[in-house]
């Protein structure tokens, strides 16, 4: 029976609330560890209010380099989207989480670990199986699926125990952030038919109006320079949030697919990551060979899944990230944004390395391509086609057997 357990803790609700649960239901010794992946806020605030909720101890981790050099950068060479759709804004800060979970764990002598998630969340799904991955030794405690609260009761067992909290029962988002993004559920939106109101964006405020151009650089497959200005990717990523952000685009609204076989609708903001992932890809397209383009495009899904559904820590895992940074290799170049009211798009694109030849391409008096091959390559890549309709494909006129039929 585990006697001291480290809790991933946001210092909202459910953890805050799992943290005395902890403590009174289960007589542990609980070690709240908070990890800054780029979400903002008062870490001070956050670690007396893990005390006051009866932490032993409380610990901040500075994960934001880390976060985006070693999580962020793989997910963005993979273009990671799942469902097409969404950039794993949640799904990537998880593996890091228990990362530092399991060494907290290990630094203090606990043996169990534990997480605020419910049972019907992904995240879940992510904690435990990368805690099982990473320490097959350790317990791992999931408190609030076990009590089985709903936010509303959760709130009442805060006030209860004088645990400070922010949320309200007239205000039941939840939220979860990190530098990749903002995720917002619960409240009105578990109505799919009801838009999202405004108040909850906070990072796709529309503020800007006057149109802007930015350069991002890319030096295999990861962001290097904005404007020419180098820079770290979580710094250039914020930086991106910042502007793009401005002009009210990086929003998306789904409703997806969780692993536990439910339909969830979200809400995410998400301007760096969508613009990011657009360059990225644009910039493969003049940089990757066609056959290894089309092959990394077929396998991204699977990537995304695979990471959405708690399998940072895989086999599978481990060797597409192999393809993926092999694919890297020349994806170097820059790629310009164009930032208007509501709207980022792509409006160039270069690279030293581009395998886009002018040349070839053109139609005008500097045309290279060899016009008269083009006969001889189109008869043969049609000639099994052409063979078909000639000897089957006769759908108006009925074909005898030249062998007689033994049953006549």
């Amino acid at each position: 029976m585990a006697k001291r357990v480290v809790l991933a803790y946001s210092g909202g609700l459910d953890t805050s609330v799992a943290v005395r649960w902890l403590r009174e239901e289960r007589d542990l010794e609980v070690i709240a560890l908070a990890a800054d992946v780029g979400q903002g806020g008062d870490f001070v605030a956050l670690r007396q209010r893990a005390l006051a909720a009866g932490a032993v101890d409380a610990f901040v981790v500075d994960c934001v380099d880390e976060f985006a050099e070693d999580y962020v950068a793989p997910a963005l060479k993979a273009n990671a989207l799942y469902e097409g759709r969404y950039p794993l804004v949640s799904s990537l800060s998880r593996p890091i989480i228990v990362r530092h979970l399991v060494d907290t764990a290990r630094a203090h002598g606990a043996d169990a670990v534990a997480h605020g998630c419910t049972g019907k969340g992904n995240d879940q799904v992510r904690f435990e199986v990368s805690t099982r991955a990473l320490a097959p030794d350790l317990e791992v405690l999931a408190p609030i699926r076990d009590w089985d609260l709903n936010r509303e009761q959760a709130v009442e067992y805060a006030r209860r125990y004088e645990i400070p909290i922010t949320v309200t029962k007239e205000s039941l988002y939840s939220i979860d952030e990190n530098l990749w993004g903002k995720a917002i559920e619960c409240g009105v939106l578990e109505d799919p038919w009801h838009a999202p109101p405004e108040d909850v964006f906070t990072m796709t405020v529309p503020t800007a109006t006057e149109p802007v151009e930015l350069t991002v650089s890319f030096r295999e497959g990861v962001p290097v320079a904005l404007d020419g200005r180098p820079l770290r990717l979580a710094a250039l990523i914020a930086e991106l949030n910042r502007v793009v952000g401005s002009y009210g685009w990086g929003r998306i609204d789904m409703v997806e697919n969780r692993r536990v076989g439910i339909k969830s609708r979200e809400v995410y903001e998400c301007p760096a990551a969508l613009a990011l992932v657009m360059a990225h890809q644009d910039l493969e397209s003049i940089t990757l060979e066609r056959d290894l383009a089309h092959e990394k495009i077929r396998l991204e899904p699977r990537y995304a899944e695979l990471v959405y559904d708690g399998l940072w820590f895989s086999p599978l895992k481990g060797a597409l990230d192999a393809f993926v940074d092999h694919s890297q290799r020349f994806v170097t170049g820059e790629v310009r944004l164009r930032c208007e009211p509501r709207r980022c798009t792509v409006v160039g694109r270069r690279s030293d390395v581009s395998l886009y030849d002018y040349g070839l391409a053109t139609y005008d008096a500097a045309d290279r391509f060899r016009h008269q091959d083009a006969e001889g390559f189109v008869r043969l890549w049609g000639q099994s086609v052409q063979t078909w309709a000639a000897r089957q494909e006769r759908r108006d006129e009925v074909v005898e057997s030249p062998v007689d039929d033994p049953r006549r």
